[in-house]
């Protein structure tokens, strides 16, 4: 709803009408009638061109004295815009007042939003992960200084897993498991 087209009356003396010259609305509209002094009748009219968009419920009103009464235009939006005169008289023909009043059509220009293009398409959607990428995502990560430490324990074993098939000594056998036990404890404490 557009704003109100304010008309004042009695403002500076018995019967005056002080409104604006002109008026746009984007539809329906009221004319708040401000009574400034006495009790008064008003007679609200609109000419050929507005009532071919435009209808009042009643054209004659009587204001209280100081006072507010308002006024229902009902209007519908034009094709093209309608432009046409809203006449208010008091005293009975003594006083008028003529107000131009515009009713803009929807084709108007309006203002303009700019919309990101990526808004016009809808969101890619990623597939559900497979039951191995879930898997492998719940493996805990280790951090930056348990992995250098177990690319040695890896080699060392690899080192180890050597030495035990080429040599046939039991003594050596039983080292290289004591140091192979000795990293693992030390690697279960790391990655803890």
């Amino acid at each position: 709803m557009s704003e109100s087209l304010r008309v004042e009356l009695n403002g500076d003396g018995l019967h005056t009408i002080v409104a604006p010259a002109a008026f746009e609305s984007d539809g329906p509209f009221a004319v708040v009638l401000d009574n400034a002094g006495a009790a008064v009748h008003v007679h609200v009219h609109l000419d050929d061109a507005l009532s071919s968009v435009a209808r009042l419920e009643s054209g004659n009103h009587f204001v209280e004295g100081e006072s507010t009464e308002r006024v229902q235009i009902y209007a519908s939006v034009p094709d093209e815009p309608v432009t046409g005169t809203l006449r208010i008289v008091t005293g009975y023909g003594a006083e008028e007042a003529h107000v131009r009043v515009t009713l803009e059509s929807e084709s108007a220009p309006q203002s303009e939003i700019a919309v990101d293009e990526e808004f016009a398409r809808p969101p890619r959607r990623e597939p559900d992960p497979s039951p191995l990428e879930e898997f492998v995502e719940s493996l805990p990560v280790p951090s930056r200084r348990v992995v250098p430490f177990a690319g040695l324990v890896f080699v060392s074993l690899l080192v180890a897993a050597v030495v035990v098939a080429t040599v046939e000594s039991t003594a050596l056998v039983l080292g290289v498991g004591v140091v192979i036990g000795a990293m693992l404890v030390a690697t279960m404490l790391l990655v803890r």
